[in-house]
């Protein structure tokens, strides 16, 4: 009986130990998966932010031709609003780059070439609020294609040296995931050897325990005792659980009835008011503004807030930044600015706008944007 005992005693414990280190293992590689996917998810974050101030530039430049020809202020709302999309495509950029010199260089190179641009198009700007043609012809004649295939050029270095690393990463993820798979099989198989060892082990001992079955049978008496005593708690763990159960229905039901109390309100305004996200696209609007625009709330979310209210916008500035967006912005309340409200058949009416910003803590998530007639 002894040295049966301890020979099990002692195949358990190489089976336990066998079970941590897979365990060990197993939590260690899950914890590398999820930095290496953590920085996967990082540079593909990183490489769309490129792309995307890229984008936003190679659009501000057309749509700054497009008015310089057509002298569309449509275009030149567009201009405005890919600029605004550049500058913060690359402040996303150079935050994504702050831990690395190196991405941090990559992106104050790109940085520098798409100011360059942004400069030649407000000289180009300025020379049309003046009336100067020849100046304009003369500054689209100097204009260096060069500086175009440069920036090219420089966004497909960013982007190739990114996807090399990720590539990099992937190798040693496989090779890792393939060490890992083989020592994991190894402890399987380990594990099946001692539990067979056990089980004839336990086998043979089977004939020693049926002699204590006698004294099972004994401790079964108390083991009903604490048994029915145990049931008795259960059930007064039970009645206080449908107790708290109750206490949280009733805590739901208060606040639907808040949020349904919250869009009554904003329904019942008499005044046009829109909700909108961070990016100026509509979520939420109240039939005052379904009857200004003369279009239905399912037709208008999701749409940007640009496209039914225009506002007027200084260009005394080099810079022309969206009131709307420096408001969300700075995270300061915009109050009466001029504008137009756009309605389905284009025709405009002139309003007094105010955006109020919506804070989670202390993060601007969206804004309330409410409309009256201008006096």
């Amino acid at each position: 009986m002894d040295k049966t005992f301890r020979l099990i005693l002692l195949v358990f414990a190489i089976l336990a130990t066998s079970m941590v280190t897979e365990v060990v293992l197993s939590i260690t590689n899950l914890q590398r998966a999820n930095r290496s996917a953590q920085w996967v998810n990082h540079t593909h974050a990183f490489i769309a932010e490129i792309n995307a101030a890229v984008t936003a530039g190679q659009r501000a430049e057309s749509a700054l031709h497009a008015f310089l020809l057509t002298n569309n202020p449509d275009q030149r709302a567009q201009m405005s609003q890919a600029f605004g999309e550049l500058s913060e495509h690359i402040e996303v950029a150079k935050a994504l780059a702050a831990s690395e010199a190196e991405n941090k260089s990559e992106v104050a190179e790109l940085e520098t070439a798409l100011i360059a641009r942004a400069d030649i198009a407000r000289a180009l700007l300025a020379a049309h609020r003046s009336g100067d043609t020849d100046s304009i012809h003369q500054q689209l004649s100097e204009d260096d294609p060069t500086q175009i295939d440069a920036l090219a050029s420089l966004n497909r270095r960013i982007v190739s040296r990114h996807q090399g690393l990720l590539q990099q990463r992937d190798r040693v993820e496989f090779n890792r995931d393939n060490r890992t798979r083989n020592t994991l099989y190894v402890g399987a198989g380990l594990t099946l050897l001692l539990l067979l060892i056990s089980s004839w082990f336990i086998r043979d001992d089977l004939k020693s325990r049926r002699r204590e079955a006698a004294l099972l049978a004994a401790s079964n008496e108390e083991l009903e005792a604490r048994v029915a005593e145990r049931t008795s708690e259960l059930k007064q763990s039970n009645r206080k659980l449908r107790a708290e159960n109750l206490e949280s229905r009733w805590s739901a039901q208060a606040l639907e009835h808040q949020l349904r109390y919250n869009n009554l309100i904003i329904e019942s305004v008499a005044s046009p008011v829109v909700v909108v996200t961070r990016a100026l696209n509509i979520s939420r609007v109240n039939p005052a503004f379904e009857n200004l625009i003369g279009e239905l709330a399912p037709a208008l979310v999701d749409q940007s807030i640009s496209e039914f209210v225009k506002l007027a916008i200084d260009e005394s500035g080099d810079e022309m930044i969206d009131p709307f967006e420096l408001s969300l912005r700075s995270n300061q309340d915009l109050v009466d600015h001029a504008a137009n409200a756009i309605d389905h058949n284009h025709k405009s009416r002139p309003m007094l706008a105010s955006l109020h910003p919506l804070r989670d803590h202390d993060r601007v998530v969206g804004g309330v944007i409410t409309l009256r007639p201008s006096n």
